[in-house]
């Protein structure tokens, strides 16, 4: 998400490189690129408007007796400017009453019963709630039935009514049905609906009247672009919905909606949806969005998906197994089991810094460790345990059992040991050592 404007952002602020200062006439061409870049990404265009405004006042009443350069100071003006553009602080979500209701709205495809699950995972592993899902969408065909694998995927239960046709009792029923049985959460799917559908808006206003949701969240297609940012608009006039929910920001989408429906609508992006799995959920961060955006990455994140893998015992065994020379391709396959757990590898990529634009144009695929985890399959305990046994014959076997060459083999156990060097050097403290070894590592 967001590489087109990521790339033009980056040539945009390029202008400025090598000028001693910020003045009216290379600032007006560097924001005129800016401009045109948020345009591209289909962002509105009073909005893309209004920020070049605030970047160049406050880039001529910046006082650039700092050590940055220009250029520098113009990034860090826009960052933060990107950051305020998209809402600013992170807003979390509300959990009050007993139970916490939240009730999904949103157009037809724009991905929401998918959400609902998803926010109903995200709340039960990470949240520790006893979340219910209700059915209220009576309309579509098999959206119950899709609700409920949903439902049995995640280990929630879902609750619907064969032969009602009326949302608002449902609605209601399953309120009552989640205080009887101890359930703390309550998300409401409803059907998806055109703003200019005026029976079905006053449905979803009678829903909301009747349980009084503590959230109203609007789900949107990231990929509709500015569409998007309209829809919303008409929705939160009827509904004065709390939040936004941006969804498929995987997908190859300009991140027009991202930037600017904060400023059209005023209401907070409270959660992304980025992937297909159950798991592929993240709280929206502003700050983070707007690094990622200009290149910078997002290590915060990066490191809170590898803590939620973290496990502190095994993180043990692993240390003394590191400390006796003792550490094989099993104890590397969990490393990679536990990486894959964390996300997609271009997701993960992009968080770090700089590499998104030093991987550019490659194709990251998903099973990049496929080869290397047939590999690891291919070979016998002892070979795993046992890595410097292995030999010639044993390469040509384990390259014929796995699919792969001898070179591939070659080229795994060649990282492999010097994996192990670093780990041993960490334990060490060799701190300078291990720097030089992984300039030579590609």
């Amino acid at each position: 998400m967001f590489d087109n404007l990521s790339d033009k952002l980056d040539k945009a602020l390029h202008v400025l490189k090598g000028h001693g200062s910020i003045t009216e006439v290379n600032v007006a061409e560097t924001l005129k690129e800016v401009r045109r870049a948020l345009l591209d990404a289909d962002v509105n265009f009073k909005t893309a408007k209004d920020f070049a405004n605030r970047v160049k006042e406050k880039a001529l009443g910046e006082n650039v007796l700092t050590n940055l350069q220009p250029g520098q100071l113009l990034v860090k003006i826009v960052k933060d400017e990107l950051t305020e553009l998209m809402g600013g602080d992170t807003e979390g979500i509300n959990l009050g009453g007993s139970p916490s209701i939240i009730l999904m709205s949103g157009l037809q495809g724009s991905g929401k019963t998918t959400f609902a699950g998803k926010l109903a995972n995200f709340l039960k592993s990470k949240k520790s709630k006893n979340p219910l899902l209700v059915a209220c969408d009576v309309y579509r065909p098999a959206a119950i039935d899709q609700l409920q694998i949903i439902g049995e995927q995640i280990g929630v239960e879902v609750y619907s009514e064969e032969g009602n046709t009326d949302p608002v009792a449902i609605a209601v029923n399953a309120v009552a049905h989640a205080r009887q049985n101890g359930y703390n959460v309550v998300i409401v799917d409803t059907a998806g609906r055109l703003a200019i559908d005026e029976q079905m808006m006053t449905e979803i206003a009678n829903i909301h009247k009747a349980i009084q949701p503590q959230e109203t969240l609007f789900v949107v297609d990231s990929m509709t672009g500015q569409d998007a940012v309209n829809t919303a608009k008409a929705f939160n006039d009827r509904l004065n919905f709390e939040g936004v929910v941006l969804t498929k920001l995987d997908g190859d989408t300009r991140g027009g909606a991202a930037i600017s429906i904060k400023s059209v609508v005023d209401k907070p992006i409270k959660f992304i949806g980025t992937g297909e799995k159950m798991d592929a959920i993240d709280v929206f961060h502003p700050s983070r969005m707007a690094d990622r955006i200009l290149g910078m990455g997002d290590v915060v994140s990066l490191v809170e998906r590898a803590q939620e893998q973290f496990d502190e015992e095994e993180a043990r065994k692993l240390q003394k197994k590191i400390a006796k020379n003792q550490f094989g391709f099993d104890d590397f396959l969990k490393q990679i089991q536990q990486v894959k757990k964390m996300g997609s590898m271009k997701d993960l990529i992009g968080m770090i810094p700089g590499a998104g634009k030093m991987m550019k144009g490659m194709d990251i695929d998903d099973d990049a460790f496929k080869y290397i985890e047939a590999i690891i399959h291919s070979m016998t305990p002892n070979e795993r345990t046992k890595p410097a046994s292995i030999n010639p014959n044993r390469k040509k076997r384990i390259a014929k059992g796995s699919g792969t060459s001898v070179q591939q083999v070659n080229q795994l156990l060649k990282q492999f040991n010097q994996m192990s060097k670093m780990m041993k050097m960490m334990q060490g403290g060799g701190g300078r050592k291990m720097m030089q070894m992984m300039g030579n590592m590609k």
